[in-house]
């Protein structure tokens, strides 16, 4: 009975040309395909019709960190408001003047850092990597220089008697001024980061999130400028 059983399924099993047929129940699987990085600059990551989430969790993350970074400088310059408003003569009569031109020059440099950092992540977006990174040089050398202006207007500000022991007005200039310089400062360092992946070739045109993250931090710094320029320099 096994033996005519046998006979019977490789009767059925032989193709046209006599061989053996192949017994299938159903089409080859399919090797799983690679999840797709493409996501990495905030896009959608695959096809499958799934709905994506309008904002991605890095961006989220670094809007909640800038949301408390605002948080922090509105407590500073409410404080100094506070002592502005409370005083009638100000800058006191005793204490130098600031620089306010040569800040207004230095306002102009940081300003035109945020357009480089654009550009440097528009070139990256049309797949230019070579002219991001000048972009980025650019970026990171217009910081510097700012911050260079700043460290050397200090040092005149401190030789003509301005210390942050001189009173309540050299006290909230230099928290808030050296705060916000404490804060370009953190950003050149993340934008030298950036730099080396990307002279590493680790962004591209779909994957560049770290790019992104660092040049919203940057616009934030940039942004911020202008209002401390005009609070403590020119109000």
């Amino acid at each position: 009975m096994a033996q005519d059983s046998e006979a019977t399924l490789l009767e059925h099993g032989r193709d046209g040309r006599g061989g053996l047929g192949v017994l299938t129940q159903g089409p080859p699987p399919c090797s799983p395909v690679p999840p797709d990085d493409s996501g990495d600059d905030g896009g959608p990551g695959d096809d499958d019709g799934r709905p994506q989430p309008p904002l991605s969790n890095a961006r989220l993350g670094m809007l909640m960190f800038l949301g408390a970074e605002t948080m922090f400088f509105a407590g500073l310059i409410g404080a100094f408001l506070v002592y502005r408003l409370a005083n009638q003569t100000w800058p006191p009569a005793a204490m130098p003047r600031l620089p306010v031109l040569v800040t207004g020059v230095n306002t102009l440099i940081l300003l035109y850092s945020a357009i480089t950092m654009w550009w440097a992540q528009r070139a990256m977006r049309m797949q230019r990597q070579q002219q991001s990174k000048r972009f980025l040089v650019c970026t990171g050398l217009l910081g510097g220089i700012f911050l260079g202006i700043q460290g050397y207007e200090w040092l005149q500000l401190i030789r003509f008697g301005l210390t942050m022991a001189s009173g309540v007005y050299g006290a909230t200039f230099y928290t808030l001024i050296g705060c916000h310089a404490l804060h370009v400062f953190g950003a050149m360092v993340w934008l030298l980061v950036v730099l080396g992946r990307t002279l590493r070739g680790r962004y591209s045109a779909t994957r560049y999130m770290g790019l992104a993250l660092c040049g919203m931090y940057w616009y934030y710094v940039v942004a911020l400028w202008p209002v401390l320029y005009y609070l403590v320099y020119l109000y």
